[in-house]
């Protein structure tokens, strides 16, 4: 009884919750990584340490030096967010295909030891 059981768990409800884990999971991975504030900031300057605005009465050499601080902080900003979005875009690619594997691989697991079995009585050895 408790085997037919198992059985009808896992090809009803068990399934739907391993695809909803699944999903949970590739909702994590793209939290982890921010990406809708990756994009939404992929131009702003990177933690602005010294890329500050110039005031009205400073000199040209300085408003130059700032404008400079401003570009190279943008530079690196862009830089270092979109290797962030890459990198994220590949593990989310990632765990989608394994994530599919998973979910096509579901029904088959319970039937494995009887394969091997079958396997076994046949003679085949790893």
């Amino acid at each position: 009884m408790a085997i037919t059981e198992m059985f009808l768990w896992w090809y009803s409800s068990g399934w739907k919750v391993f695809v909803g884990k699944l999903k949970t999971a590739l909702s994590s991975i793209t939290d982890f990584f921010s990406m809708g504030s990756l994009v939404r900031t992929l131009f702003k300057p990177y933690r602005q340490i010294s890329a500050e605005t110039a005031r009205d009465g400073a000199s040209l050499d300085i408003k130059f030096h700032m404008f400079l601080d401003r570009l190279i902080s943008r530079i690196v900003g862009f830089f270092s967010r979109l290797t962030l979005l890459l990198v994220g875009i590949i593990i989310i690619i990632f765990g989608g295909i394994i994530s599919f594997i998973l979910v096509i691989l579901w029904p088959i697991i319970p039937l494995l030891p009887i394969v091997g079995i079958v396997l076994t009585a046949m003679g085949v050895v790893l």
